[in-house]
Order: C-alpha cells, then sequence, then structure tokens
C-alpha cells in the first residue's frame, strides 16, 4: 500500500475529491478577501473609482484621482500582499510542526518558536545602531529578517531535542518546553525592551501586539523572498508528512530519508515564522486554528492540507486585518488581538476535546 493510501485509510476514507473541492473554493475565497481588504479601511478612496476612472466610468478630481492612488497603490496593496504572505506562512509552518512533531497542538505561537524569533527581531531593533551596528550593516535591509530567522532556528532545533526521545514527541513534555523556551525568550527580550530608548520601545509596543499598518514595498522585498522560498519547499513535503504520521521507522522503510526531511521540515519552519514576525510581530493562533478547521473536512492527508492552509490562512489574516480596520474606526486594533480572540476559544475548544490524552 502506498503512503497516500494508508493515511486515506487512517482517514476512513478517501477523500481526495473533496480536498481538491475544498482547496478550489478556498482560492475563490482568497480572491474574495484581497477585493475587501483593498477596499476597506478608514480613507474613502475606493478600488472601484480607480478602476472606474481608467475606463471614464467614475469622474473624479484630479486631487481625489492622486490620493485614491496614493492610499491604494502605497498603503493598501503592499499591506494586502504581506497579509497573504505572512497568513499563509503561520498557517503553513502551524501545520509543519503538527506533521513533525505529530501531535495537534503545535504551533510556532504556542511552543516559543515566534518568541525566539521576535528576539532576534528585537535585539535587532535595539542594538542595531549600536553593538550589533557593524553585523546591521553588512546584511541591510534583510539584517531584521535574518535575525529573526536564526532565533526561530534556535528555538525551533532546542525544542525538538528537548521533547523528542527515540523518534517519539510527548505532547507534554513538548508543551512545557515550549513554556519554558517562550519565557527565558521573554526575560532576554525584557531585558532589551528596559534598555531601549522612548522611540524604540514605541515601536516595540505595537510591534509586539502585531500589526500590517507598517507594511511597505521594502518590507515586502525583505521578507517575500524568504517566505515564498520556505512555502515553495513545503509544497513538496505532503508525502514527506504522510509518510512521518505513520511512525519514523514505517516513513524510513517507504524511503523517506526521516533525519534529513526533519532538518529541511526545521528550517522551513524557522524561515517562514522568522520572516513573519520580523516585519508584523506577534501574531498568534493562526498556525493552529487554520490546520485544524481543515482537518476536520479534508481529513489528515497533507497533500490537500498544505495548499488550502496557506489559502485559508492568508484569507483569515486579511479578514482579521479587515476587522482590526474597522471596529475602532478611525483608529486601528492590533491584528494579534483580533486572531487571539478568535484562536484562544478555539485552542481551549481543542483542549476539552483532547485532554484525556493529555492526562499523565
Amino acid at each position: 500500500m502506498s503512503i497516500n493510501g494508508a493515511v486515506a485509510e487512517r482517514a476512513a476514507g478517501d477523500r481526495s475529491g473533496l480536498g481538491r473541492l475544498v482547496v478550489a473554493a478556498l482560492a475563490l475565497l482568497l480572491v474574495a478577501t484581497m477585493v475587501i481588504s483593498m477596499t476597506t479601511g478608514a480613507s474613502g478612496a475606493s478600488a472601484w473609482t480607480i478602476i472606474g476612472g481608467w475606463f471614464g466610468l467614475v469622474p473624479e478630481s484630479e486631487l481625489q484621482a492622486l490620493r485614491d492612488h496614493a492610499v491604494i497603490y502605497n498603503i493598501r496593496l503592499p499591506r494586502m500582499i504581506l497579509g497573504v504572505l505572512i497568513g499563509a506562512a503561520l498557517a503553513v509552518s502551524g501545520l509543519l510542526m503538527q506533521g513533525l512533531f505529530r501531535n495537534p497542538l503545535a504551533d510556532p505561537g504556542l511552543v516559543g518558536v515566534s518568541a525566539g524569533a521576535g528576539l532576534g527581531a528585537v535585539g535587532i531593533i535595539v542594538l542595531g545602531t549600536t553593538a550589533l551596528a557593524p553585523l546591521t550593516a553588512f546584511l541591510g535591509i534583510y539584517a531584521l529578517q535574518i535575525a529573526s530567522f536564526i532565533g526561530g532556528l534556535i528555538t525551533t532545533f532546542i525544542l525538538y531535542r528537548v521533547a523528542t526521545r527515540s523518534g517519539q514527541t510527548a505532547i507534554a513534555t513538548m508543551l512545557l518546553a515550549g513554556i519554558a523556551l517562550g519565557a527565558l525568550a521573554g526575560a532576554v527580550t525584557g531585558v532589551l525592551v528596559y534598555i531601549a530608548n522612548d522611540a524604540q520601545l514605541r515601536d516595540l509596543t505595537f510591534w509586539g501586539m502585531g500589526s500590517l499598518s507598517g507594511a511597505n514595498w521594502t518590507k515586502i522585498m525583505a521578507s517575500g523572498p524568504i517566505i515564498i522560498v520556505a512555502l515553495g519547499a513545503a509544497a513538496f513535503m505532503g508525502k514527506g508528512l504522510n509518510a512521518l504520521t505513520l511512525g519514523e521507522a514505517t516513513a524510513g522503510h517507504l524511503g523517506v530519508p526521516v533525519q534529513r526531511f526533519k532538518r529541511i521540515v526545521i528550517v522551513a519552519v524557522a524561515a517562514a515564522t522568522g520572516a513573519s514576525v520580523a516585519v508584523s510581530g506577534g501574531i498568534g493562533f493562526v498556525g493552529i486554528v487554520v490546520p485544524h478547521l481543515l482537518r476536520l473536512v479534508v481529513g489528515p492527508d497533507h497533500r490537500y492540507l498544505l495548499p488550502a492552509s496557506a489559502l485559508l490562512g492568508a484569507s483569515f489574516l486579511l479578514m482579521a486585518d479587515a476587522v482590526s480596520r474597522l471596529v475602532v474606526a478611525p483608529a486601528e486594533l492590533p491584528i494579534g488581538i483580533v486572531t487571539a480572540a478568535v484562536g484562544g476559544p478555539f485552542f481551549l475548544w481543542i483542549l476539552l476535546r483532547k485532554r484525556a490524552a493529555l492526562a499523565w
């Protein structure tokens, strides 16, 4: 029996047809949320007025046309693109970690990986003009992303080494190790925040709550390629993740180079999470809400979970961003608060469903 056939058998039936249908539906949902993102905001600028102006359908004054053009191309378009990239990256990172650890509670935000990536970013923000000035000058606009990637990579590697023994990962050990690593990264981050000046402190406060408000083309050029490469690598991991669900020994017998595959997964998670945290701050729960919702529909087959998670993660973050802009308009609510308001109750629901398995 093939790897994918074994996974389909565990899912009590082949859901390939349903999986393809869900992926197609989520692609349409993403298009709809992209349109909503482009037409939502405190400004009265509308993409429709610009498109209509091209064809002479919507009369606009020259001043209004210039304003709408600036709002759409300099603010909303980069914000929408960054939201798509970060939402897809966080959702796929959560799915990869859950497949790697073979448990449903792994998420970069919950097990300390985001905290480690955040520590790298805060280090550059606070020390980038003093102690780390030579490094910042050498890395240029990629300094923040690379520092976050290294922080996430180190945290993921330590978490894996601590929580995994003889190829098996204990859920309780993983969560406790994640809490400890997150607390340690938080403590060092707190020291850096303590020595930050007033301007850095203000930036760090809003950055820590998660936001897409600072989106611009420079940030897309710095983080976009890293996220795209990580997502591109993840697209080829479906078969390997399906094999891992059957156990590492079985995966090895099926021809999967287990140790090398796990290292590639760790690097992909660290790159996607680090690049996302560097430009958006701490946006939690995307990586646990999205994969779980999709598993309820398409089952455990990663061939469909991976593209579906990327599409739904992007749509979820765009919808959360639209809510954050409308709830307290003309001000803006940090997007991390919106995702936490949705993800917190969802995470408690998962714990209640699986509390028997978590008892020790």
